[in-house]
């Protein structure tokens, strides 16, 4: 019934004095019209991004959705013109803008937001993912330990971290070799998907879980890596001829140790 005729008849049927509850009533009914009107749709981009970072429940430690709203688009996994200039297949990390590209044919890259630790910084060059990991446990070093002695139960010795929603490793590893050894040097998930795009102070190179499982089913053992800076203000890339001249765990000498 046309709102103005309730309104109508309640002034009809109701005393001066009580003429003001009649129109009181109409503003009622007005909050609750309008509190039943159907959502707007999302737009399309805003669905596809939900799609993107919502939950997996399929996952062996059921993964929850990501508020990606809160984290600057830029970051957003998507498809880019490749900035590299390296062969379809390689993994190019730029820690100067905080991106980890997978180069594509045609010129195309996918490119995902990373958070790098101060290990992040700690190597740079030419290497192969070795070998990869699902859902993996977190061993720290024994210099993180001795550092830290609440870690002790999560030690080498201990056997590490059991997987799960907690874990600094998160959903998904990659594990960089060079020359046949271990750089220590890691490409993981994070449960802290607010530190993408930023430094901070442990871990490799830190990804959102729901983009760490998305890179992992597109790279195979035996993946050329690079990382390198790609802003022009840090670390130049690596020539193969130098990769040679980054001794030690972590590449610098007196880096502190990744996670892995």
């Amino acid at each position: 019934m046309p709102q103005r005729d309730v309104c109508r008849r309640s002034f009809l049927k109701l005393s001066a004095g009580m003429a003001a509850l009649g129109l009181s009533g109409c503003g009622s009914t007005r909050e609750r019209v309008s509190r039943q009107y159907a959502p707007e749709p999302l737009p399309v981009a805003n669905t596809v991004f939900s799609e993107m970072y919502g939950e997996r429940p399929g996952e062996l430690y059921p993964l929850p959705a990501i508020p990606y709203e809160k984290i600057e688009p830029r970051y957003y996994r998507q498809m880019v013109p490749d900035p590299t200039g390296e062969r379809p297949g390689t993994l190019v990390v730029d820690v100067g803008n905080h991106f980890l590209y997978r180069v594509y044919e045609n010129g195309q890259a996918m490119r995902y937001g990373v958070g790098l630790g101060r290990a992040g910084f700690a190597w740079a060059g030419r290497g192969v993912i070795q070998y990869k990991r699902q859902w993996p446990r977190w061993k720290p070093p024994n210099e993180m330990v001795a550092r830290q002695p609440e870690l002790q139960q999560y030690s080498i010795e201990a056997g590490g971290m059991e997987p799960g929603l907690k874990n600094p490793l998160g959903a998904r590893a990659m594990y960089i070799f060079q020359n046949g050894e271990d750089t220590l040097y890691r490409i993981h998930g994070s449960p802290e998907w607010w530190t993408i795009g930023q430094s901070v102070s442990s871990g490799c190179v830190r990804m959102i879980n729901q983009d760490v499982v998305d890179l992992y089913d597109r790279v195979p053992n035996g993946t050329p890596i690079v990382v390198t800076d790609l802003s022009g203000g840090g670390m130049a890339a690596q020539t193969p001829a130098q990769d040679n001249l980054l001794p030690g765990e972590g590449g610098i000498p007196g880096a502190p140790p990744p996670i892995y």
